[in-house]
């Protein structure tokens, strides 16, 4: 089983909430997950655990408040994690155009200034079309780990 850490951005809570619900379902499957509502550097840098970022998108495609933080400080000292696995699901609005899921993108980036590697593609989740992340984002997640534990 894996040990997973899951970033989490959120305004109004989807993307917190989805992240609680992935926690709940991956625990009873025998995966330790830490969910981080206020990530440091120093949650990542001491352990070579996965990490999935799932967050929401803010304003014109940024990063929400409460990881903001994190994100300037990881673009800013750029801590090396060579090869060390990680996603990202990102919760936005298609009606905001090119700015649509941004914060994933920005996340994605700073990730991969770090020498970290990405398993999957992103998952995106448009609330114009979907209710419940949640739903969308668990079987997603199922397959992102198998291919962190068997890649």
């Amino acid at each position: 089983m894996a040990s997973i850490r899951i970033l989490v951005g959120s305004v109004y809570g989807g993307a917190l909430m989805t992240a609680r619900t992935l926690k709940k379902d991956l625990e009873q499957e025998g995966h330790e997950i830490t969910v981080l509502e206020n990530p440091s550097l120093a949650d990542i840098t001491g352990n070579n655990d996965p990490i999935l970022i799932c967050t929401s998108t803010t304003g014109q495609g940024e990063v929400p408040p409460n990881l903001l933080p994190f994100y300037l400080e990881l673009r800013d000292l750029l801590p090396q994690q060579p090869g060390r696995p990680f996603g990202v699901i990102v919760l936005g609005d298609s009606s905001y155009g090119d700015t649509f899921c941004g914060a994933g993108e920005l996340m994605e980036e700073a990730f991969f200034e770090t020498g970290a590697r990405k398993v999957g593609d992103t998952l995106r989740i448009d609330a114009l079309e979907v209710t419940d992340p949640e739903e969308v984002a668990l079987p997603w997640v199922r397959e992102w780990l198998e291919s962190v534990i068997c890649p």
